[in-house]
């Protein structure tokens, strides 16, 4: 059965390429080039992935522009939006990475100015949004710091441009803990809106410390109850690669481990079906 990774970075193994104050670890720094990542693809028999603009590079795409160009077949991308751009800029830079082979776009939250919105009006952020409508272009939405702070505005984008698919990352990065079972609740809210999306990736960030490889308690408490309120149409599996190869199971356990949680009804979606619904066919 096919499988996409819907969520994964690679970077070089140059310190040099990076952005000062973004240096990956040591132990990451040459274990996640694009060959690096084909090499574990192939062991775990995933077909495809979903390169996700890393912020060591920050909003140079270069890196992965020449990765998708080298290896069509495997690679698409998601680029990394600078809320620095004027809403002319930013829909002129999303125009031009999408014919360069990118096919979805992040938010970074933690890129815009301090008591800035995703959604404010006439920002460059909402105009690329709402051109993504237009272009059929995802965007992905990283809540590393907790579904809450950000569900206002999501539903303020959802409202102000209702036919952008949107994706949150690493199940809304609702650990088991009291926070994340809050912002668990808040995630299920958004499965009444058809266009919002979530990628069952970076369990180990999920773990809340509760629980180990290969993850039951993260099974029973947030993807059993996604499955049944978002449906595996939208729902994808991801790895995060590289840094899942530092845990338990490393690259092949994390995809290995969701699809173990699927059965004849769900696995071709959840493993394939909705990456390729969202960002097109893989090879």
């Amino acid at each position: 059965m096919k499988i996409v990774d819907s969520h994964l970075h690679i970077w070089s193994d140059n310190k040099e390429a990076f952005e000062k104050d973004q240096i990956p670890p040591d132990t990451l720094l040459t274990c996640s080039t694009p060959e690096a990542l084909l090499t574990e693809m192939e062991k775990a028999q995933v077909d495809g992935a979903l390169i996700v603009q890393p912020i060591n590079f920050k909003f140079d795409h270069t890196y992965v522009t020449n990765a998708i160009k080298d290896y069509p077949q495997k690679f698409k991308g998601m680029l990394l939006h600078d809320p620095s751009l004027s809403p002319e800029m930013a829909v002129e830079r999303l125009e031009e990475l999408v014919l360069a082979g990118f096919v979805g776009v992040r938010f970074n939250p933690y890129l815009w100015s301090e008591n800035k919105l995703m959604s404010e009006d006439n920002s460059g952020g909402l105009a690329v949004y709402q051109r993504c409508a237009e272009l059929q272009v995802p965007v992905g939405i990283m809540c590393f710091k907790g579904l809450g702070l950000h569900f206002d505005d999501i539903i303020s984008l959802i409202e102000k441009s209702p036919n952008t698919q949107l994706v949150l990352d690493h199940l809304g990065f609702c650990a088991l803990n009291d926070a994340g079972d809050d912002a668990f609740n808040l995630l299920l809210k958004l499965s009444k809106y058809p266009n919002v999306s979530v990628k069952v990736s970076a369990l180990f960030r999920n773990n809340g410390d509760k629980d180990n490889f290969p993850y039951e308690m993260i099974k029973n408490e947030r993807f059993d109850p996604l499955l049944e309120s978002f449906g595996p149409d939208r729902l994808m599996v991801g790895s995060d690669f590289p840094f899942v190869l530092e845990t338990e199971g490393g690259y092949s356990g994390a995809i290995k481990t969701v699809k173990s949680w699927l059965n004849d009804d769900n696995a071709k979606a959840v493993l394939s079906g909705t990456a390729e619904r969202l960002f097109g066919k893989w090879g």
